[in-house]
């Protein structure tokens, strides 16, 4: 399986089959800068896409090419021989639900929480199971943890889910000005959990290769890509570093 990061929340997943999913893809053009979004327009073929939440940095459904299904609702859904699992949490008082998405593909279970900034109920917990590879939202709104009750850090969601490999998105770089805190930010405050820089967008895991303690994995968003078709920044995929 291959994970590779476009982006601000949005991850393409291509399991060994070829089967695509891309989740909460953001938007380009005149919505993107107005929101402060740079990354490069979003141009990948998908056979499945997820939405956590209706906002706009995570709903661009039309920007992706095929005619993909797309997954909104709680509940639990088989897709192309990938069972889908929801269930709804909490993006603050004032910004609504947000999905809280589990899949397994290739025998790993991945979880793309959207901008869940509450912790889940143990009932909830439960329905997800196990998680191995977790995408955190690294959300840090000044005002949101003063309006949000029970507001979870992202350590805390990695301490409910227990995840072998974070993946941290929906954070504050050159190519996204929204005010989140930025990756170094996060690592600061890591609570002490192993971390990785990669220089590239892509890694690729297996079940056999997962690492037995849980380690930060930080990918580089992927690049524009050229006249030729290939991109300024090398995609080749990477194993998870032990």
């Amino acid at each position: 399986m291959k994970i590779k990061w476009l982006g601000h929340a949005s991850f393409l997943i291509t399991s060994s089959n070829g089967t695509k999913i891309i989740t909460d893809p953001y938007p380009d053009g005149i919505v993107a800068a107005f929101m402060g979004i740079r990354y490069p327009k979003i141009k990948e073929t998908a056979d499945i896409v997820t939405i956590s939440h209706n906002h706009p940095d995570h709903n661009n459904v039309g920007a992706i090419r095929g005619k993909p299904k797309v997954l909104r609702s709680s509940g639990t859904r088989e897709v192309d021989g990938i069972v889908f699992n929801s269930v709804t949490g909490s993006h603050g008082r004032f910004r609504g639900p947000t999905k809280v998405f589990k899949f397994t593909v290739d025998g790993i279970n991945l979880c793309h929480p959207g901008d869940l900034v509450r912790l889940l109920r143990p009932d909830q917990l439960k329905e997800l199971g196990e998680i191995d590879v977790l995408f955190l939202p690294v959300i840090g709104i000044p005002f949101v943890g003063k309006i949000t009750a029970n507001a979870a850090r992202p350590s805390l969601v990695c301490e409910q889910l227990h995840p072998k490999v974070i993946i941290p998105m929906h954070f504050r770089n050159l190519q996204c000005w929204m005010p989140f805190p930025t990756i170094d930010d996060f690592l600061r405050r890591g609570d002490g959990l192993p971390h990785k820089k990669l220089d590239t967008c892509e890694i690729e895991l297996s079940k056999d290769t997962l690492p037995s303690n849980p380690q930060i994995i930080v990918l580089r968003s992927a690049k524009p890509r050229t006249a030729n078709g290939s991109n300024h920044q090398s995609s080749r995929s990477n194993q998870v570093p032990n």
